[in-house]
């Protein structure tokens, strides 16, 4: 088959191609109309996928036919060897892989015919060069979201890439001489028997409709830059790099089930909002709030303190305690010794009972007057002393024997810095021993983190 006629059968087959996209949209536009209420909730293919649920619940892959037409020129302007451009045919094979929402990776099979002559310069210098190339490219959707339907139906997108090129430049010389790279030209080259192979860059642009979940109608525009200086069969100077366009049109086929959606047409913005609506999710926060609901009147019946004694109604164990009352842990009321060695503290009698608050070795301010009745009579009879240090049974034998000794050392030092010798003062300590009442009430525990004294 030769070259003629394999573009007329490209031709063909591609228009064909875009004839069968047509009608299979309107009927897909038709079924649409049957089921407008479920494309309002999303269509019922994309209810199932998840915002974040991965790319394994979308259709990824897809593969298009293009046909279009070449050119020397480019519409963004540079310099070329043959000055009249001539347009002529090109097609392409597409296949791409959509990673996100707005990229994927394709990869682009084309062929062709690139022409150009110079007969405005007046004379019969012209190239026809045949080409195939193939390059991966990186292709990012510039507009993913439509604000405006829930469905995408429109993606601009930008393409980038490299790859190789193959192909044979033929044609004449600005002097008359003919050239063929690879076949020779009679008065010419002797020709390499090969095809040229250079690296080559293609930088594009276009736009794609969605004519159905599985079909799409691309228009693009795509400029391609040879790294070499042969593509036209002429080296100059001046034009040390050659290039040319390919303007073209075609539909691509997204491969995969009918059950997904394809990934490159999803309106994540619509599904997030359908997912905030998604009747599990809200039992689910309904749900949530209940066992908040009921964190919540759990504490408020923790913080219940109905006698205000400052101990929760769980925990008191003497409700109803009378305003104003001095309570333990457990709510219950407090009740001090009215003992003799209290009355004793107060009216300053030496040597009675000096008491401490519970786990506190400070000296309180009621201890002074007996403190100072002590210190006047050891000064003025040169006693000798024995200060013995007591705790109550509250937490380990090892600290209420530690807490006694400093009860003790306490009572020394006041009694030091009255002018007592402290080598009149002996200290001991006893911890939770020698107990003067029962440790398993209040009152008992109160009258025993004392210090007392043994006169020598």
């Amino acid at each position: 088959m030769n070259y003629s006629t394999l573009k007329k059968s490209v031709a063909l087959s591609c228009a064909s191609l875009l004839v069968a996209g047509m009608v299979s949209a309107q009927t897909d536009s038709a079924a649409t109309t049957t089921t407008t209420t479920t494309d309002t909730m999303m269509s019922s293919t994309a209810t199932t996928a998840k915002v974040f649920g991965g790319r394994g619940q979308y259709k990824t892959w897809s593969i298009g036919l293009n046909v279009g037409a070449t050119s020397q020129v480019l519409a963004t302007g540079g310099s070329n060897d043959f000055r009249n451009k001539v347009i002529e045919l090109g097609y392409g094979l597409s296949i791409r892989d959509q990673l996100g929402h707005n990229f994927g990776l394709q990869l682009d099979v084309r062929g062709g015919k690139v022409s150009g002559n110079n007969s405005s310069l007046g004379n019969n210098g012209n190239y026809s060069t045949k080409f195939w190339q193939a390059t991966l490219s990186g292709v990012v959707n510039v507009a993913t979201i439509d604000f405006i339907r829930r469905k995408n139906s429109v993606n601009f997108f930008l393409t980038a890439g490299a790859g190789l090129a193959m192909y044979n430049p033929t044609g004449v010389t600005a002097q008359g001489v003919p050239f063929d790279y690879k076949n020779g030209a009679a008065g010419g080259n002797a020709g390499t028997g090969s095809y040229v192979r250079e690296y080559v860059v293609p930088i594009g642009a276009g736009v794609k409709f969605r004519l159905s979940d599985a079909v799409a109608l691309n228009f693009g525009y795509t400029e391609n830059f040879i790294d070499g200086d042969n593509f036209d069969g002429v080296k100059s100077p001046s034009n040390s790099k050659d290039h040319y366009s390919y303007g073209y049109g075609g539909l691509e086929f997204t491969l995969g089930s009918k059950s997904k959606p394809s990934l490159e047409w999803v309106n994540p913005v619509a599904m997030m909002y359908d997912e905030l609506y998604d009747a599990a999710l809200r039992q689910e926060v309904e749900a949530l709030k209940g066992r908040v609901t009921n964190v919540e009147n759990a504490v408020t019946d923790l913080k219940k303190d109905s006698d205000g004694d400052g101990v929760s109604d769980q925990f008191d164990k003497c409700p109803n305690t009378p305003a104003g009352s001095v309570v333990d842990g457990s709510g219950c009321v407090i009740v001090f010794p009215a003992a003799a060695a209290a009355a004793d503290t107060m009216t300053g009698t030496a040597y009675s009972n000096i008491q401490f608050e519970f786990d506190s070795s400070v000296l309180r301010t009621s201890s002074y007057p007996v403190l100072d009745a002590t210190s006047a009579d050891l000064r003025s009879s040169g006693k000798t002393v024995e200060i013995d240090g007591y705790a109550s049974s509250e937490g380990t034998a090892a600290h209420n024997l530690s807490l006694s000794r400093d009860r003790a050392n306490s009572v020394k030092t006041y009694l030091v810095n009255s002018g007592v010798s402290a080598s009149k003062l002996k200290i001991k300590a006893y911890g939770e021993t020698n107990p003067i009442a029962d440790n398993s009430t209040e009152e008992g525990r109160v009258a025993n983190r004392r210090v007392a004294f043994k006169q020598r």
